[in-house]
This record gives structure tokens, C-alpha cells and sequence, in this order.
């Protein structure tokens, strides 16, 4: 399933920090396509985070791979990956999809939160999810990257302030169609597939790599954390309709 757009849903301010999110992960994307493949498992390595050098202060500087030895000393200290590796993607797919949930549902939530609330709530969820996702491995040397951790939170947010909201999804099943589901289902089902593939990649059979469950679930969950005492400490609720000020293009 994929969120093509929320449409019930307005904003008053134009998303000037969701947008820089995805220009900046846009750049680095195509910055990515340049280098070369070779090039993109060097740059994963410099600025993706790893677990044994951020938890243990091991330096990961040589990597060894069938073309040979490759040099992957970090230019910046370990703790800066956690918020480097929040830019970078490993592929088409991968990119694509983090965006289009970035675009669905990220301006919504920095309308609600202002723009410095919610460049400090993208940053802090990306953080969570760096260290949740670290947590079952402290030892892993596999570098993880993507901006989906961050993302998470927006949705954890948009799920606790928006619940009602009927957002247009495209569906595969059987045949391609377009329904309108509600965030609470749509959010909700969707934090239960990461967190029971978490589970399933802690068994003894889990491959390594692949998708980072543990950091969906860490920003999930900080997201709606943040937005459940934001509505508790200014007491609004889900809001309704509000005239149209500006409107990203459905994609």
C-alpha cells in the first residue's frame, strides 16, 4: 500500500522545512547516482551509522570486498553518522518511497508543530530510531542509512493528531486500485508490519541488512510520544477543516 495524498486535510503555512528534507535526501541522492557503485558502498561506510563505532569506539578503516581493500575512514566523528546517515538512501526504491510518505504526511504535522518544532521533532525521531535500531546489535559493522527512521516519527505524530483523516492509498491486490483509508488503520497496520518483522529479525535464521524494522519502531513510537503530550499541553485535538492557504500537488 501506498499513501498518495491526504486530501481532507489543509495546511495555513507552506512546509518550508519538509521540502529542505526532501531537497537535501534529493541532492545526496543524486550525488549517490555519481560516485558509482563503488563509490556508494565507500560513502555508506563513511556516513552511515555503525553500531561497533558508535556504541563501542571501534574504527571501521579498512573494508574488504572482492574488488580489494577499500578505505572507509569516516571524515567525521561517529555520533555526526547519526544524523548524516538520516539523508542517505540505497536506492531507487528506497528513496522514492520515503519521500512520497515525507511528502503525504510531513506537512501536516510541521503546520501543527511550526517549523523549528518540527525540524527538532524530525531530528530528535531520526535519532530514536538510529538508537533503537542499534540496540539488538552493538556489534554490527553493516552501516544503516535511509531517512525512515525520522519518517516514522511524522507518522507516529499524524497518527495521534490526525486519526480520522481518509488518506488516499494505492492498493495491490489482485488488481491495482485507489481507496481512501483512514490514518488510525492505515498508520496502525503499517507500525504492526515493522514491528513484527522487528521480531522476526531477531531470530537466529535473521540475514543481516535489509530493512531496519527496530528503526521504524523507534520513531514510531517517539512520534506519537511527542504529539500525545503536545496535545496535552495545548489541548487541542484533531483539528477540522481549516481553509486552504497552501497545498502541495498530490502526487
Amino acid at each position: 500500500m501506498f499513501p498518495i495524498s491526504d486530501g481532507d486535510l489543509t495546511t495555513r503555512t507552506r512546509p518550508m522545512v519538509n521540502l529542505t528534507m526532501i531537497g537535501l535526501c534529493a541532492a545526496v541522492f543524486i550525488y549517490e547516482l555519481i560516485i558509482g557503485e563503488l563509490g556508494r558502498v565507500i560513502f555508506f561506510y563513511q556516513f552511515g551509522v555503525i553500531p561497533a563505532e558508535l556504541v563501542h569506539g571501534l574504527n571501521l578503516a579498512i573494508l574488504k570486498t572482492p574488488a580489494g581493500d577499500l578505505n572507509v575512514t569516516s571524515p567525521i566523528p561517529a555520533w555526526m553518522t547519526v544524523f548524516t546517515s538520516m539523508f542517505i538512501h540505497g536506492g531507487w526504491l528506497h528513496f522514492a518511497v520515503n519521500m512520497l510518505f515525507l511528502w503525504v504526511f510531513g506537512d501536516n504535522i510541521e503546520d501543527r508543530f511550526g517549523h523549528l518544532r518540527y525540524l527538532l521533532f524530525y531530528l530528535a525521531a531520526g535519532v530514536a530510531a538510529v538508537l533503537l535500531q542499534t540496540v539488538p546489535d552493538t556489534t554490527s559493522e553493516l552501516p544503516t542509512i535511509g531517512a525512515s527512521g525520522a519518517i516514522a516519527g511524522v507518522l507516529g505524530a499524524y497518527l495521534i493528531l490526525f486519526p480520522h483523516s481518509r488518506i488516499r492509498t494505492l492498493v495491490f491486490f489482485f488488481f491495482i486500485m485507489f481507496v481512501r483509508i483512514r490514518a488510525l488503520f492505515l498508520l496502525g497496520f503499517w507500525f504492526l508490519l515493522q514491528f513484527f518483522g522487528g521480531i522476526g529479525s531477531l531470530g537466529p535464521s535473521a540475514q543481516e541488512g535489509g530493512v531496519a524494522y527496530w528503526a521504524h519502531v523507534g520513531g514510531f513510537i517517539l512520534g506519537i510520544t511527542v504529539a500525545i503530550c503536545y496535545r496535552l499541553f495545548t489541548r487541542q485535538g484533531p483539528r477540522p477543516q481549516a481553509t486552504q492557504y497552501w497545498r502541495g500537488r498530490p502526487l
